[in-house]
């Protein structure tokens, strides 16, 4: 219940904040599914780590950089309901799953984002590297700790039992997020740059 109290401000908000004429002016919204379709793929990718916890690459981050904080909330809440009814889990854990994995690591891709833009000259190797596969990892991280929290604070694991089958193998999943968004950045700004709203070529390659 305090996750759902927390989260239907957020979907407000980025109900209200998306850039809905932009998405129809480019007609892009069978993109945005089909990139929301990748992020469920990367999903059903699950590796168990311990009993009822199992890993997989996150992939908001490719989404966020795509199309913003708002559309990337809303396509990840959406791709967290989809895998629910899909695996027949019930429906009341839905708000505290999008809290951990869609609204923490789209609010901190995008927080690395304005931190990039403000503080690192603007180039494309600084937006690849740190916008998509350091920023990875650390939403990796960030996701793994939190969901480590969760348990904890539910009293469904203890902190020994978290550190030594769960936690201990956090560094190992900190690559694999990293390199598969910095690839799909990678690729989608080299063949369709228009597709990744964050990013711009007369800010990142003009006179470059």
């Amino acid at each position: 219940m305090f996750s759902a109290v927390l989260l239907i401000p957020l979907v407000i908000l980025a109900l209200r904040w998306a850039n809905w004429s932009r998405m129809r002016e480019q007609r892009l919204i069978n993109v945005f599914l089909f990139s929301v379709l990748v992020v469920l793929l990367f999903w059903s990718l699950r590796i168990p780590v311990m009993e009822g916890v199992s890993w997989h690459v996150s992939g908001i981050t490719f989404l966020t950089l795509m199309w913003g904080w708002s559309f990337a909330l809303l396509g990840g809440s959406l791709a967290v309901l989809v895998q629910t009814l899909a695996l027949q889990e019930p429906l009341i854990n839905v708000p505290s799953m999008i809290l951990l994995h869609v609204v923490l690591p789209t609010t901190l891709t995008q927080v690395v984002l304005g931190l990039t833009r403000a503080y690192l000259p603007k180039h494309f190797f600084i937006y690849t590297f740190v916008n998509a596969f350091f920023c990875g990892a650390l939403v990796a991280l960030a996701v793994a700790v939190g969901g480590a929290l969760n348990l904890f604070l539910s009293d469904m694991a203890s902190w020994k039992m978290l550190s030594e089958q769960y936690l201990i193998y956090v560094p190992l999943m900190l690559f694999p997020e990293a390199f598969y968004n910095g690839i799909v950045m990678t690729v989608l700004i080299s063949l369709r740059p228009q597709w990744v709203w964050s990013f711009k070529d007369e800010e990142y390659l003009q006179g470059r």
